[in-house]
């Protein structure tokens, strides 16, 4: 006997349907627009954005339903349960009960475990789709089109912001390793305290940072991987002489050191990018566009 597929299934298949079909339009667009069109291959980066975010938004919304219409089924099977325990009571009052069989038990039980695992499928695409981390990386996906990038993942170790640094100035012909990286943002800090100390507060009090503490805070910037933040992008863009832009998902873009007139260095700020939290990554140029047909 053929199984009957269940609505989740029905529609993770859907799904897996329209992702493919549009793969193959957006191919279809590439194929369309002459390399050498860089006008034509911008906007075609955009509209391939566009196209991938409507999907998944569709999706989502999709999913959404769906789960809404199990939760209001649950409710009836309720309501019928309740019924049907008052009935049965009745029934056996009247000795007319009917005897549930072994064989028919474990028919329920299966039926059951597949139904639970239906849902667990179906949830986990839905907190896939709408989850915090997919989202920002959406948007953040959105934004970057419209440079002409994308995302390049840096290992989160605690060392992010400056391993984000150090990409980039290697595009830049720049061999600046993290711990040089580290170590000169240490003694700029120390050097201009008075730029960065009344920024830093004792957790524990809300106390500004003593001068011991703000000499232990500088040595950890240079010997651990202590978190890096917009008090040592500062320091690094004196050092570096050069702007740092920072892209968020939510945020407009932060520039800092506006005062030096070059190309910034451009860094993906993540809140949501892994279970820990907050993270850095860098940018490169936009494979799939720029340079997918050389691969």
């Amino acid at each position: 006997m053929e199984e009957v597929e269940s609505a989740e299934e029905l529609l993770v298949k859907q799904h897996r349907k329209e992702k493919k079909e549009l793969q193959a339009k957006i191919q279809g667009m590439k194929n369309a627009v002459p390399k050498n069109d860089k006008k034509r291959r911008k906007q075609l980066s955009e509209d391939v954005a566009r196209l991938e975010a409507e999907l998944n938004e569709k999706h989502e919304n999709e999913l959404k339903q769906l789960q809404n219409s199990k939760d209001a089924e649950k409710v009836d099977e309720v309501s019928d349960a309740v019924n049907s325990i008052s009935l049965s009571g009745g029934e056996q009052a009247d000795g007319k009960q009917a005897r549930v069989t072994k064989a028919q038990k474990r028919r329920d039980k299966k039926a059951a475990l597949e139904k639970e695992r239906e849902n667990r499928i179906a949830e986990a695409e839905l907190e896939n789709l709408s989850g915090s981390r997919h989202q920002e990386g959406l948007k953040l996906k959105q934004k970057l089109a419209e440079k002409h990038l994308q995302i390049k993942e840096i290992s989160s170790d605690g060392h992010c912001m400056y391993r984000a640094v150090e990409d980039q100035l290697v595009e830049r012909g720049r061999a600046l390793g993290i711990q040089e990286l580290r170590a000169q943002t240490a003694q700029y800090m120390r050097s201009h305290s008075s730029d960065f100390l009344p920024f830093l507060t004792n957790p524990n009090t809300g106390d500004m940072y003593t001068e011991e503490e703000f000499d232990k805070y500088c040595s950890d910037v240079a010997e651990t991987a202590a978190w890096g933040g917009q008090l040592e992008l500062r320091a690094l863009t004196h050092i570096l002489q050069l702007p740092i832009e920072v892209l968020q998902a939510d945020s407009p873009a932060i520039v800092i050191g506006e005062e030096y007139d070059k190309l910034p260095v451009t860094l993906i700020y993540m809140r949501h990018a892994y279970g820990l939290g907050e993270h850095y990554n860098s940018v490169e140029p936009q494979k799939d566009v720029a340079s997918e047909e050389q691969e």
